[in-house]
C-alpha cells in the first residue's frame, strides 16, 4: 500500500510515556491465541474481566477495617460497571451492591441477593424504584424532603414500613462550605430529623443511619465529613434516634501507573504543548483542562490521577484513622460507638480486574499528516467523566516489527464525529499497526467500560467475558443473563 507523504515537523523531544500497571493475567492473555479466538467470535471491542482480582480487592478493604476491629459493610458500586459477575461474586464474599437505578436493584433481587445486602442512593427515585425498595425491605439513601414524602405514600400504600438512611453534605473544611447538588445541609438535618421523623408525617420510615459521598478524592475532606456524622449521630442519640452505621461512599484513588516520574513529566510536556514550547502531544493540542489566555497558562489537568501513592484500602484507612483536633481517630469513635461503618467502592474494587480489546480497521494520514488509527470500537465504549484515559495500550502485532522504526499515532474510533478520537493522547508505537492487529486497552473496568457507552449507529454493545484459568488450561466464560457461566471459548 503507499501513503501520501506529508511533510511533518522533527518531533523533539519524545512522545512521554504513561506506562500502566498490569496484572500477570492480562501479560498472559496478551500472548495467548484465546485473544484471537474471542474476538473472532463476538466481534470488536470484547471486554475482558477477572473475577478472582476482585475477591482479592474486596479482601484488602476487609485487613483494614478488621484491623480496626470496626463493624462494617463493603457495598460495591454497580453503576461502576454492568457485569452480574460482580454481583455474583460480592454475594459470595458476603459483601453487598449499592445500586443506582430501578434495573440495578430488579437485577440483583433476580440473582438472589440478600435485600439486606442492598442499598438503593439513586439520583432520581422514581416510584417504580421505590416500591420494589419497600417492598422487599430494602435501604433507601434519602436525599431530599420530596422522596421522604414519596417513600411515606407507596409504605402506606404497602401496609408496610420503610428503611430509611440519610444522605448528609454541606460540611466544613478548612474554613470552606463543601458543596454538593445532593443530600440534606449538614446544619438542617438534625433538626429536620427531629421535627419529622417521630410526627405521623413520616411515621412508616424507620430510621437507621447516615450516608455521604463527596466529590473528589480528598482524605482530610472525608475524615472531616465522617467525624462531624459521628458528632451528628451522637446528638441524635440524645434525642432518642440510633444510627446503627455511617456510610462515607466511594472516591478511594486507584493508582493506574508504574511511574510516578512518568506522570510527573507527561503534566511538564503537556504545559509546555500547550504553551507552544514544544510539538503537540494530544490531538489538537488539546489542553486537558489547561489553555492559554493571552500568553497565560491557566486551568488544570481534568483527567483522573493515575498515580497515587495512597490508594484503594490505604485510602479508607487513612480516612478512618483521621483525628479531629483533641479526638479520638475515627476509627475509635466508630468502634467505641458501636457503629457500623460503610462504603461503596466501584473503581477501587474493580482495579486491575479488566480490560477493552479492540481490532485494527485501518490506517491512513490525516491532512496535518499524522497518522491515524481506526478501531472497530467508539469513543463511549472507554469513557468516563474524566477528559482522557492516560494508560499507554499494549498493541498485540501479528507480524512483530523487523526494525525498531518507531511511529507516532492517533487511535480513533466508529462514530461519524470529528471528536471520536478514542484517547486524545499521540501515542509512539514500535511500527504501524496493521489491520486485524490488535489493541488492549489496560485496567478500564472501573466506569470505562459501560458508563457512557451508547448503541448510537446501532452498533452493538461490547460483549462482556471472564477470564478464567485452571491449571495451565485458560479460558474466557461468560455470565449470561440467568446468571449460569458458561464457556465460550
Amino acid at each position: 500500500m503507499i501513503y501520501a507523504q506529508i511533510p511533518k515537523q522533527v518531533h523533539m523531544p519524545l512522545l512521554p510515556k504513561l506506562t500502566p500497571k498490569k496484572s500477570t493475567w492480562m501479560t498472559e492473555l496478551g500472548k495467548h491465541e484465546l485473544l484471537e479466538e474471542v474476538i473472532e467470535q463476538f466481534g470488536s471491542p470484547v471486554n475482558i474481566h477477572h473475577l478472582p482480582s476482585f475477591g482479592s480487592n474486596i479482601k484488602s478493604f476487609e485487613n483494614e477495617l478488621e484491623k480496626r476491629e470496626l463493624k462494617h459493610k463493603i457495598l460495591f458500586a454497580r453503576k461502576a460497571n454492568k457485569c452480574q459477575g460482580f454481583v455474583v461474586e460480592s454475594h459470595k464474599l458476603n459483601q453487598g451492591v449499592d445500586t443506582a437505578s430501578y434495573n440495578e436493584l430488579k437485577e440483583c433481587i433476580a440473582l438472589g441477593v440478600d435485600p439486606s445486602q442492598l442499598v438503593v442512593t439513586a439520583a432520581i427515585k422514581e416510584e417504580r424504584l421505590l416500591r420494589l425498595a419497600i417492598q422487599n425491605e430494602i435501604l433507601l439513601i434519602l436525599d431530599n424532603e420530596d422522596e421522604f414524602i414519596q417513600v411515606q405514600k407507596i409504605a402506606n400504600e404497602l401496609h408496610t414500613d420503610a428503611r430509611i438512611g440519610i444522605r448528609v453534605s454541606g460540611f466544613t473544611h478548612e474554613d470552606q462550605k463543601l458543596y454538593s447538588r445532593f443530600g440534606f445541609d449538614i446544619e438542617i438535618v438534625e433538626s429536620f430529623i427531629c421535627n419529622n421523623l417521630t410526627s405521623n408525617k413520616y411515621s412508616a420510615l424507620s430510621y437507621e443511619g447516615l450516608h455521604f459521598h463527596l466529590n473528589g478524592y480528598s482524605i482530610s475532606q472525608r475524615g472531616v465529613a465522617l467525624n462531624a456524622c459521628v458528632a451528628l449521630a451522637d446528638r441524635l442519640k440524645e434525642k432518642g434516634y440510633t444510627t446503627h452505621f455511617i456510610d462515607i461512599g466511594g472516591g478511594f484513588l486507584v493508582n493506574y501507573l508504574e511511574s510516578q516520574q512518568e506522570w510527573e513529566a507527561f503534566d511538564e510536556q503537556l504545559r509546555k504543548a500547550v504553551k507552544g514550547e514544544r510539538d503537540e502531544i494530544t490531538h489538537g493540542n488539546n489542553g486537558l483542562g489547561y489553555e492559554l489566555l493571552e500568553g497565560e497558562l491557566i486551568g488544570r489537568l481534568n483527567t483522573y490521577p493515575y498515580y497515587n501513592e495512597v490508594n484503594k484500602s490505604n485510602f479508607m484507612a487513612q480516612v478512618l484513622d483521621y483525628k479531629a483536633e483533641g479526638e479520638k481517630s475515627n476509627a475509635q469513635l466508630l468502634r467505641e460507638k458501636g457503629i457500623e461503618i460503610r462504603m461503596e467502592p466501584g473503581r477501587s474494587l474493580l482495579d486491575q480486574i479488566g480490560m477493552t480489546v479492540a481490532r485494527v480497521a485501518f490506517r491512513k494520514q490525516d491532512s496535518k499528516g499524522d497518522w491515524l488509527v481506526g478501531l472497530e470500537m467508539n469513543m463511549t465504549q472507554m469513557r468516563s467523566s474524566s477528559t482522557d484515559f492516560l494508560l499507554d495500550p499494549d498493541v498485540i502485532f501479528k507480524e512483530k516489527p523487523a526494525t525498531n522504526d518507531e511511529v507516532e499515532v492517533y487511535f480513533t474510533g466508529a462514530y461519524c464525529l470529528e471528536q471520536d478520537i478514542l484517547l486524545k493522547r499521540k501515542l509512539s508505537l514500535s511500527k504501524l499497526p496493521d489491520i486485524g492487529d490488535f489493541v488492549m486497552f489496560i485496567n478500564t473496568a472501573g466506569y470505562m467500560m459501560h458508563f457512557y457507552e451508547s448503541e448510537a449507529h446501532l452498533f452493538d454493545l461490547a460483549t462482556n467475558v471472564f477470564y478464567e484459568k485452571t491449571g495451565d488450561r485458560p479460558a474466557l466464560v461468560d455470565f449470561a443473563r440467568d446468571a449460569h457461566v458458561q464457556q465460550l471459548v
